[in-house]
């Protein structure tokens, strides 16, 4: 999973607010080079349809070129109830439940999946132990109020630090595995 929280924990300030992010060049550089991982990008109903308003636009492939045709030619996922149809090119829609689907993904999938977002997606999967890698960009900011990341984890995720990097927009980029399956020779 990828995602962005504030120094306080919430991946979403008031009313959904997501404009606090301080990213520049140099963390959209991390992005574009993230994308040529030939992830399959998972999304909850809310994440997709905000990234589907944005990513196939020109103000997007004027703005973010690389970031852009990455997002828009990477293989999607959204799991929702209410959406009938898609319209961003390569997404596939979903209305199976959550937990089976990811653990049947996980078993097929050529591509490793990546949860953008999605923080109730986030927390289902990682109570279910089907989260195996942890990437959590650090803006520098307190927002106060809010939605935590892990909100209603009915449990402790005990994580281990593999790896971290630091931005100069403040930013801090922290990358945790379930600390049960950690092995130091992975990282090394």
């Amino acid at each position: 999973m990828f995602n962005f929280i504030s120094l306080d924990g919430y991946y979403k300030g008031a009313n959904e607010d997501i404009s606090w992010h301080r990213h520049g060049a140099e963390e959209n550089e991390f992005a574009a080079d993230s994308l040529k991982g030939h992830s399959t990008l998972v999304f909850g109903r809310k994440t997709y349809e905000m990234m589907a308003s944005y990513w196939p636009t020109d103000i997007a492939r004027q703005n973010d070129p690389t970031v852009a045709n990455g997002m828009n030619n990477a293989r999607k996922i959204v799991f929702s109830r209410s959406l009938s149809s898609t319209s961003w090119q390569n997404t596939q829609l979903i209305n199976d439940d959550l937990v089976q689907t990811i653990k049947k993904l996980k078993a097929t999938e050529e591509n490793d999946l990546t949860i953008l977002g999605s923080g109730s997606i986030v927390t289902q999967l990682a109570a279910e132990g089907l989260i195996d890698f942890y990437s959590i960009m650090i803006d520098p900011v307190v927002l106060g109020k809010g939605t935590t990341l892990f909100s209603g984890l009915p449990h402790t995720l005990n994580l281990q630090l593999v790896a971290s990097r630091s931005f100069n927009s403040g930013c801090i980029l922290v990358n945790y595995v379930p600390a049960e399956s950690f092995s130091k020779e992975q990282f090394l």
